[in-house]
This record gives C-alpha cells, sequence and structure tokens, in this order.
C-alpha cells in the first residue's frame, strides 16, 4: 500500500473517530441521565451545546492557528481531543460532561477543517474528489458500526467504556497520523482581516447558504426520524435498528454518490435537479406516510440525495481558496462543517416547531421550503461562478 492511500485511510480514521465522538452522547442519553441523576431533557443540551461551541468555535481557532505550522497544531488539537474525550469517561457529574464535551467541541472543527487542507495538498488533482467524499463517508461509518458498537459496550458494561473506545481509537489514529503527515506544506501567513476577505466574495457565501439550508433540509426532518418510522410509519420498535442501519448504508452510498460527482466538471451544475427532486419528495412524504413501505423508499431516496452537495460544496471552497484566497485555505476548509451545523440547529429547531403544529407525519414540509430555498441559492452560486470562474472550472 503505497504513503497516499495510508494517510488517505487514517483522514477517514480521523473522521471515524470525530463522528463517534459526536453521535455516541445521542445513543448514551438514558445512561447519562441515570448516573448523574439529572433529566434526560437536561442531558439532551448536551448534543446542543456541542453543536454551538463546535460552529462557533472552529472559525476562530481556525484563524488565530493559521500563523502556526498546521502540522504541530493538528497534533495539538488532536492531543487536545483524547484529553477531552478520556475526560468525558471519566466524569462524575453532568456540569463535568459538560465541560469535557465543550472541549472536544472547540477542537473537533478546526481538526477536520486542518485534515480537509492537509488532503487538498495531498491529494493528486483528480483524487481529491474521491478523498474528500471518503472523509466525509467517515461520520457515516461512525453512526452505522461506531456508535452501535458503542451502545452495546454502554449496555453491557457501561457508557463509560463506550468512551475509553474512543480514547483508544484517537491514539490509533495520532499515532499514524503524526508519522504519515508531512511535517511542513506550504502556507500563507497573513493577518485575520485578510483571511476573512474569502468571505466577501458571492461565490463563497452564496456556498455557505446553500450548505446551512440543504443541512436544514435534512434536520427538518431527520431530527425525528425514529419516531416517524414507529408511531407514523407503525414499522415495529424490533425493527428500528434494521431500519437506521439501512438508512446509514444509504447514507455512506450518497458519500461516495457525492464524490463521483464531485469528479465531473461543473459538478455545482448539476445540483438543481437533486433540490427539484428533494422538494417532491418531501412533499409527497407526508401523503404517502400510511403505505409504510412507499414512505421508506421515499427516505431512503431522500438519504441517498439530499447531502451529495457535501463533496462538490467542499471541492469548490478548496479550489476557490487554493487560486484566489491561498491565506484562507484552513478557513475555506471549515466553512462546511461550520455551517452544516448551523443548518442542523435550524432543521432541528424547525422540525420541533413543526412537531407540536401539525404532527410528526408532516414536518416533512418544512424541509421543501429549505429545499426550496436551496434551490435559489444554487442557481444564485451558478450565475456566480459563471461571472466569474475559475481555471479549473
Amino acid at each position: 500500500m503505497n504513503k497516499f492511500r495510508l494517510q488517505s485511510l487514517v483522514f477517514v480514521l480521523v473522521a471515524f473517530m470525530l463522528g463517534c465522538n459526536e453521535f455516541m452522547v445521542v445513543g448514551v442519553l438514558s445512561d447519562l441521565s441515570k448516573t448523574f441523576g439529572v433529566p434526560i431533557s437536561l442531558v439532551g443540551y448536551l448534543v446542543t451545546i456541542f453543536a454551538t461551541v463546535y460552529a462557533i468555535s472552529t472559525p476562530f481557532i481556525t484563524i488565530l492557528t493559521s500563523k502556526y505550522r498546521r502540522y504541530n497544531t493538528l497534533m495539538t488539537l488532536m492531543v487536545i481531543f483524547l484529553i477531552g474525550n478520556s475526560l468525558s469517561a471519566l466524569a462524575t457529574s453532568f456540569w463535568f460532561m459538560l465541560i469535557s464535551r465543550v472541549l472536544t467541541a472547540l477542537t473537533a472543527g478546526s481538526i477536520i477543517s486542518l485534515i480537509m487542507a492537509f488532503a487538498s495538498q495531498i491529494a493528486p488533482q483528480d483524487k481529491r474528489a474521491a478523498l474528500v467524499s471518503w472523509i466525509f463517508a467517515g461520520f457515516s461509518i461512525a453512526s452505522v458500526f461506531g456508535v452501535p458498537i458503542g451502545v452495546a459496550i454502554s449496555t453491557s458494561i457501561g457508557w463509560r467504556y463506550a468512551f475509553w473506545m474512543i480514547s483508544i481509537v484517537s491514539i490509533l489514529t495520532i499515532i499514524p497520523l503524526g508519522i504519515l503527515l508531512p511535517k511542513n506544506v506550504s502556507q500563507t501567513t497573513s493577518t485575520i482581516k485578510s483571511q476573512l476577505t474569502l468571505l466577501l466574495d458571492p461565490r463563497i457565501y452564496y456556498g455557505i447558504g446553500l450548505v446551512l439550508f440543504t443541512a436544514a433540509t435534512m434536520y427538518s426532518y431527520y431530527t425525528y426520524i425514529r419516531p416517524l418510522l414507529t408511531t407514523s410509519m407503525h414499522f415495529s420498535l424490533g425493527s428500528l435498528n434494521w431500519l437506521l442501519f439501512i438508512i446509514g448504508i444509504f447514507s455512506i452510498i450518497s458519500n461516495r454518490m457525492s464524490g463521483k460527482l464531485a469528479e465531473l466538471p461543473n459538478s455545482l451544475n448539476k445540483m438543481p435537479i437533486f433540490y427539484i427532486c428533494d422538494i417532491i419528495l418531501l412533499i409527497a412524504l407526508p401523503l404517502l406516510i400510511p403505505f409504510k413501505y412507499l414512505a421508506l423508499i421515499v427516505i431512503l431516496a431522500l438519504t441517498l440525495i439530499v447531502t451529495i452537495l457535501n463533496a462538490p460544496i467542499q471541492i469548490h471552497f478548496l479550489n476557490l481558496a487554493e487560486s484566489e484566497y491561498p491565506q484562507s485555505l484552513v478557513l475555506a476548509s471549515s466553512l462546511n462543517s461550520i455551517f452544516f451545523n448551523f443548518g442542523i440547529s435550524l432543521g432541528s429547531a424547525t422540525a420541533s416547531i413543526m412537531v407540536a403544529k401539525v404532527g410528526v407525519s408532516n414536518i416533512s414540509l418544512s424541509g421543501a421550503v429549505y429545499a426550496l430555498i436551496s434551490l435559489v441559492i444554487v442557481l444564485l452560486l451558478i450565475r456566480a461562478i459563471k461571472a466569474k470562474p475559475l481555471a479549473m472550472y
């Protein structure tokens, strides 16, 4: 196996590690509630606070650490992440756990941003899209395989061991990462102001808006996927794990499709058709709820296409930064993960409002609205790219 393949494998392992850490809390909420003696509703804030800290802190940490060597910065953040995750395993109270989650959230966004920046510089041009899609797939693999294993560990011997499992994965990631990463890569040092000029480019801020509303589209229904499958569609609780597993597999396939799409020239020009399909499927879902297998097919189809934007938009941000804003490469690498998390917050909050107003069966209608907004934004983005194209477009 050549060095590039080993590097790629470690990059995916980093995403898997981060995904396990981020998603694990959801799987052990009830266990944490019992251990700390607090309501499960309060423990649920661990998820909200993690996403909020992740989204807000990432650009600041990314900008402030840009003057240091990327290798040193990444390895330092990985060690801090390991400490934060290990503190989660040692937590003796809700507030102890909260502090440990904030510590990991502070590092997670910058870690994946730096990994994307390294991927951009290490990968040959014709393999960059595939590598980016595999890195995104690392998060899906964590949700499909890593988290269920962690939950099984939590159920059998205790939730602390689930976090210790992540610490072991972290150590097994840090060692090869330290060996395989190039110690010195070309990087442009600059002021905070010059880095932020990137955000004034319409090809960037339309892309940011597209990421945000795409995530909101997904989480406007996915936030309540369990009650949607059981309460509304009347699948049995016994079949729930298998259904979620199948949805997870479709998510991994979606990441690979996203990578293949990103390899095509002018890949963003092909996005409007996917948003039109999103709108149709999200409007159709409430009508098909009584026919549970047809409704399941709709959910699986949505899983395949609702976030197919991931690799094309990440490549767009990277290419634009490399070509015109080299001082902002790591910041550009972080935009997708930052605003996807903001979109998760928007979509989940909307879903909660919709559940109260129209019930679980109809929550996807708000997703159709967000998909329509996304459609408008992607058309504006395509127009902005045509008005000022890059050489690689």
